[in-house]
């Protein structure tokens, strides 16, 4: 009988934001990410929070180290996605990951403009780095909730097929889904 055990999944959750890491007002983004992973996952996972200043180079080297560095399967990024000119954590996503998956983003904005308007103006994206799995979210809690309840259902098994230790969701918060195999 096998006995090594697997690891929990590493989550890195990252907020980006001039004036939160500046300590000008408080990181309610990381908090709110934490709390609907701990609502929705049933399986065991750790995670590794981080409040940085808006910016490519920032949001670049911190998305590197946790997916390099601190082997995270998944990381959650919050804000840094809208049109300001300091708003470039779309272009750090897009500068480390060697496969995009737009439909994440896509999927973001449809269901975000059924509460404002605005939501013309995120450019949320996902994308694949290695076997690390990294999601833009908006920069607000109830925004977040809303694209995580949207696309969370897809994330196990994309987890799956980059090798990530299989996770698993509360079904009566949040179904997801997995073809079935043939046979």
């Amino acid at each position: 009988m096998n006995s090594i055990k697997e690891e929990p999944l590493a989550v890195g959750i990252l907020n980006a934001s001039d004036r939160a890491s500046a300590g000008i007002y408080e990181d309610v983004n990381g908090p709110a990410i934490e709390t609907y992973l701990s609502e929705v996952l049933v399986t065991p996972f750790r995670s590794l929070r981080r409040t940085i200043p808006d910016g490519l180079e920032s949001v670049r080297d911190h998305l590197i180290d946790l997916a390099d560095t601190q082997n995270c399967g998944l990381i959650l990024t919050a804000g840094g996605t809208g049109p300001a000119p300091r708003d470039l954590t779309t272009e750090a996503t897009e500068a480390v990951c060697a496969k995009l998956l737009p439909g994440f983003g896509e999927l973001m904005r449809a269901i975000s403009l059924r509460q404002v308007p605005t939501a013309i103006l995120s450019r949320q994206t996902a994308g694949i780095r290695g076997k690390t799995l990294i999601v833009n979210l908006p920069g607000r809690p109830a925004s977040i909730r809303v694209c995580l309840d949207a696309i969370f259902p897809a994330i196990p098994y994309c987890l799956d097929l980059i090798g990530q230790p299989r996770v698993e969701t509360d079904p009566a918060r949040c179904k997801s889904f997995r073809p079935k195999l043939a046979g």
